[in-house]
């Protein structure tokens, strides 16, 4: 018999089909590759770690390296996880965060000294902030800002550390934002302030 392919049946059929093949080489590639995806997404978050504790310039093979020769153990604290890391001898903890910026999710991570009063390094990054304005909080110059500022004031239950808008920084833990990009720089600042604060027992232990 023979198939009429201009038919609405035959153009179905043959939709139908090629819809399931490309499904099937679709998840096909997919599953092939997630190993390998989720392998970089690990490295990834270990590189964002490292810089929080001033080591960049890394690629590669040399990320994991380092990471394993730093990360000494992980906490599970009331805030969240720990990573305790030895950096040239020292002791430093870097404390997961995340907050809310203009356009979507803020994250980043924050090191402090082992007297858990005052920062060592920091790594911030977003997920869809406006290029060349909020966008900067990922870039070092601004990163760079919280080295060695305290955490707290008098108070050592209250988190001082905060973000304020370019130019009006006064106060040792108050760090200028970016300018042209206020929402975004109080986002960084909810994230900082709020993330560490919930690690307020940690940071008083």
């Amino acid at each position: 018999m023979k198939i009429n392919t201009n038919g609405n049946v035959y153009t179905f059929v043959y939709a139908t089909v090629m819809v399931v093949i490309v499904a099937f080489l679709l998840a096909f590639v997919a599953s092939a590759l997630k190993p390998m995806q989720d392998a970089n997404v690990a490295r990834d978050t270990k590189n964002q770690i490292l810089t929080s504790l001033n080591i960049t310039g890394l690629k590669g093979d040399a990320i994991d390296k380092k990471y394993a020769e730093v990360i000494t153990e992980e906490l599970q604290e009331q805030g969240g996880k720990v990573f305790v890391a030895n950096v040239d001898g020292a002791t430093k903890y870097v404390l997961p965060v995340k907050g809310r910026g203009l356009w979507g999710g803020l994250w980043g991570y924050i090191s402090i000294d082992e007297d858990k009063q005052h920062v060592f390094g920091t790594y911030f990054d977003h997920e869809s902030e406006t290029a060349g304005l909020g966008a900067r909080i990922k870039e070092r110059w601004f990163q760079e800002q919280f080295n060695g500022k305290p955490i707290f004031t008098d108070n050592p239950q209250q988190v001082a550390l905060t973000v304020v808008k370019k130019g009006q920084s006064k106060a040792e833990t108050e760090i200028d934002g970016v300018t042209g990009a206020t929402l975004t720089s109080n986002g960084v600042a909810g994230m900082v302030t709020d993330g560490l604060q919930q690690y307020i027992e940690f940071l008083n232990k």
